[in-house]
């Protein structure tokens, strides 16, 4: 069976004094003022990050920008599409946003077709989150979410540490504790753009995963584990991602490119690379590493100007990719899926690192 490329150190030739966390006044909403946090590393390079959604806004890697978002807050106010943000309780799909647990019914408002999505429309990338900087290199963001918020039990208090290393590799650590049963699946939604093409078409995606989650009209799991092989699913050898994204499979079709969940391979809890991307022109690199069982690979197949890019120009279909990690879509309400079911006494622990070469 096709690997993963061996896993291979970063050299960088020039090196640059490592700064301390800036902290910059972004703007004041009702709930509280929105800060900008922006983390270089000892090469120059910069992560950026805002206390609103705890979401990410940018990415620079020798000057290149790596990822979709924007440089103002009023844009993520607008209608955009979760643009790096941290998304929670519940990422991806909930089946006409009900649930049960030990017998009780439960709710989430629909805000996707006749599903719930990321949590609900006030999920936890509308919020204000409590931040505090931890050494040069590490932002640990906290929020309360109380009980029966967007219809969920429990109070659940999540924190997001994001790390950002010498070696361009971001770490993303998620912590969860509720005082009730309830269901938690938490992601980041980063739209990576790791090439100077206006789509990922031509970049070439590897990832270690035998089967995927297929899904109905309405972008529900059909329950089954569809395994690659023969499919346009099957990237376990490096594959343009452009000819996956024009083949006439259904699965495909159904939504115009890839808003799939992967199922990844010898998952154990542990920190496993599962994914590659290259890219042809600059020869740039995106390994990912995760704990979780899956990752939704989601093509931006959106329509041509639906939304917009950093600099106001119109988004072009397929002009990123998604690679969250994530247990998978409607788990609440598919047993033979993992659980995402989390108790009180317990926690819920997730690690991601994207790292760049």
């Amino acid at each position: 069976m096709p690997v993963l490329l061996t896993f291979s150190p970063i050299v960088n030739p020039t090196k640059t004094t490592k700064m301390p966390i800036t902290q910059t006044a972004w703007g004041e909403l009702l709930a509280g003022p929105v800060q900008l946090y922006t983390i270089t590393n000892s090469s120059g390079n910069t992560v950026s990050i805002t206390n609103y959604g705890a979401t990410l806004t940018s990415m620079l890697i020798d000057g290149a920008e790596m990822m979709l978002g924007y440089d103002e807050l009023a844009a993520y106010l607008g209608d955009q599409p979760y643009y790096g943000a941290t998304i929670g309780r519940y990422g991806n799909r909930i089946a006409e946003g009900r649930f049960a647990l030990d017998g009780k019914s439960y709710q989430v408002p629909i805000n996707n077709g006749p599903n719930a999505l990321h949590g609900g429309p006030e999920g936890l990338d509308k919020r204000i989150w409590v931040t505090k900087t931890d050494g040069e290199q590490r932002l640990v963001l906290t929020l309360i979410s109380p009980d029966g918020d967007q219809g969920f039990p429990g109070n659940l208090m999540v924190t997001v540490a994001f790390t950002w290393t010498d070696d361009n590799a971001l770490r993303i650590d998620y912590t969860a504790i509720t005082d009730r049963p309830t269901v938690v699946n938490l992601t980041n939604h980063a739209y990576f753009t790791i090439g100077p093409a206006d789509t990922v078409l031509d970049q070439e995606l590897t990832l270690k995963a035998s089967h995927y989650v297929p899904i109905d009209g309405d972008a529900i799991p059909t329950g089954e584990l569809a395994d690659v092989t023969d499919t346009p699913f099957d990237f376990r050898a490096a594959k343009q991602i452009g000819r996956g994204v024009t083949s006439d499979d259904p699965q495909v079709r159904r939504v115009n490119g890839f808003d799939h969940t992967f199922v990844i391979g010898e998952h154990d809890g542990s920190l496993r690379e599962f994914a590659l991307l290259h890219e042809p022109v600059t020869g740039r690199q995106l390994r990912a590493f995760t704990t979780e069982p899956g990752v939704q690979v989601f093509t931006a197949n959106f329509e041509p100007g639906q939304f917009t890019r950093r600099d106001g120009r119109p988004l072009p279909t397929h002009g990123a990719i998604c690679l969250e990690t994530q247990h998978f879509p409607d788990s609440p309400n598919q047993p033979a899926f993992p659980s995402t079911r989390l108790d009180p006494g317990t926690a819920f622990k997730s690690s991601t690192v994207y790292r760049f070469e």
